[in-house]
């Protein structure tokens, strides 16, 4: 990786009651300095992707709305890339494109929808990542694969980011990070989940983390994309110690390993400002997304954003071979 980039923090949102909810919500995360409004494409008791985060856009002002992510296997890419594009468009230039594989059965299963095997779910959606570009571009695009064919189709409308808006895949496995690391902008690493649900509670250590990390910079060569990690869980304590004994059950992790893991953030404000930053310098993680719908949770992790914040602006800038303090 080409050097430390500065942090940047989302947070998953997917549920509201109604539209003023909804608004409220982008304004707060907006105002309480996160980064970007992420939005996931499930099913059951979540909103839409694309209606939620125009409407995101449309309340906010600097705030960027994300896909984390798009299921390719919901939509044929050509449509997904109008969809992209028009939310970019329309929010000048504030989308982060996720695209995903797909991985939870039951959805697929609801909908009537084959949940094929991964190697086949993942080269589809190397297809679709492939015309998602194609169609950015200018001109009229051709593209003849295994699952996917595009004749002479111009991809409209043209979005503000050039050469496309952000792309974000994430992954566990070799194959897809090894993938994104090639191709996206932002490689998310996430934890494995079981066929049966939950997560594989070995993927959250900091081992595997370490592991994922050499896979993303082994395949990335010259590239320098941005790594992200989703924290599945959070928690402000003055006994982190405790908290991770309590979670290690849970987890099937030791304490240390909970209290190691890049998927957790346990302990007071100064604690998790202080993990992150060894966490950025251990593994390149410079983008941090908090997996949460509990509205409490958006403001309980504010105080460390703002911390790292003004650490930024503390920090001694060199002009001219001369230490200037800001």
């Amino acid at each position: 990786m080409h050097g430390e980039k500065p942090f940047r923090f989302s947070v998953t949102q997917s549920r509201a009651g109604s539209r003023i909810e909804w608004v409220e919500t982008a304004r707060k995360i907006e105002a309480l300095g996160y980064t970007a409004l992420t939005v996931a494409d499930h099913f059951p008791e979540r909103l839409a992707v694309v209606p939620a985060l125009m409407a995101a856009a449309a309340a906010t002002e600097r705030l960027r709305v994300a896909s984390w992510v798009f299921c390719n296997d919901f939509r044929h890419p050509a449509v997904l890339y109008k969809e992209a594009a028009t939310i970019d468009l329309l929010s000048d230039g504030r989308l982060d494109f996720g695209i995903g594989a797909g991985w939870l059965k039951s959805e697929y299963d609801m909908a009537g929808i084959p949940f094929d095997r991964p190697g086949v779910r993942v080269s589809r959606m190397q297809e679709a990542v492939a015309i998602y570009k194609g169609l950015a571009a200018d001109g009229p695009y051709d593209f003849e694969g295994e699952y996917y064919r595009i004749a002479g189709m111009e991809g409209a409308p043209k979005p503000v980011q050039r050469p496309y808006p952000p792309l974000y895949i994430g992954g566990g496995g070799k194959r897809l990070l090894s993938y994104a690391a090639r191709e996206a902008d932002m490689v998310g690493i996430v934890a494995k989940a079981l066929p049966q649900g939950g997560l594989d509670g070995a993927d959250l250590t900091a081992e595997a983390t370490r592991r994922k990390v050499g896979w993303i910079r082994e395949a990335a060569g010259d590239r320098d994309p941005e790594i992200n990690t989703l924290v599945y869980t959070f928690e402000v304590t003055d006994d982190r110690e405790a908290a991770a004994r309590r979670l290690s059950v849970d987890l099937g992790l030791t304490p240390q390993e909970v209290l190691d893991s890049p998927h957790v953030l346990l302990g007071t404000v100064e604690q998790m400002a202080a993990g992150l930053e060894c966490r950025r310098e251990q593994f390149g993680i410079s983008h941090v997304t908090i997996n949460t719908n509990v509205p409490a949770h958006i403001d309980a992790f504010a105080p460390v954003i703002e911390l790292l914040s003004q650490r930024v602006q503390q920090r001694p800038q060199v002009v001219d071979d001369v230490d200037i303090v800001t």
